[in-house]
């Protein structure tokens, strides 16, 4: 039995869980609405205040999605309450971001500007203050989506070894590499 599975998940004040027959648990929060299919292998039980994921039977796939499951539904407890952010630096040169509604434009070193389509749940915003490197902060109620579209922005322009230009996550500590050294004779 998984020690995560096992513990309870409080439930904050405000927030609203419904759990269908079907499995489907809804979360409605101060910050949104989030709702997940839970597998039939597993029982999603709401007391007082606070949400028990249980298993049926003791099967090998239920014991892999007991765990995982408890945390989704916590992370969508959090994500309605408080909800979640994550920040990304552009190092280089001429590198720039603007955000325009759901769409961020990126000017990546590339011969051409990079208009990136965000999903409607994410919110963006934008910095460039002088000395610093422009900044994106992305925040969601959903951690996965969330993350899905880090990691695509990310991947727009990787960080290189050499010199650490590219889209990185603020406070990620970069593997550098020491460049050619000159031959002695």
């Amino acid at each position: 039995m998984s020690r995560i599975g096992k513990l309870p998940i409080p439930i904050p004040a405000g927030v609203q869980i419904q759990v269908t027959e079907k499995n489907l648990v809804s979360v409605k929060g101060p910050k949104g609405e989030l709702s997940r299919a839970i597998s039939m292998e597993l029982t999603v039980n709401v007391d007082d205040n606070q949400i028990a994921v249980a298993v049926k039977s003791d099967t090998k796939r239920a014991r892999a999605l007991h765990g995982l499951s408890r945390t989704l539904i916590n992370n969508m407890v959090i994500g309605v309450t408080t909800g979640y952010s994550t920040t990304q630096e552009l190092v280089g040169v001429g590198y720039r971001a603007n955000a325009n509604g759901q769409i961020l434009e990126l000017a990546l070193g590339y011969s051409h500007e990079i208009a990136f389509q965000l999903p409607n749940e994410v919110k963006v915003t934008t910095e460039t203050l002088k000395g610093k490197n422009p900044t994106i902060k992305l925040e969601c109620t959903d951690k996965e989506l969330l993350g899905m579209v880090a990691a695509k922005i990310r991947s727009l322009r990787k960080p290189e070894p050499y010199k650490g230009k590219g889209i990185k996550f603020a406070g990620e500590v970069l593997r550098r590499k020491a460049g050619k050294s000159a031959s002695k004779k």
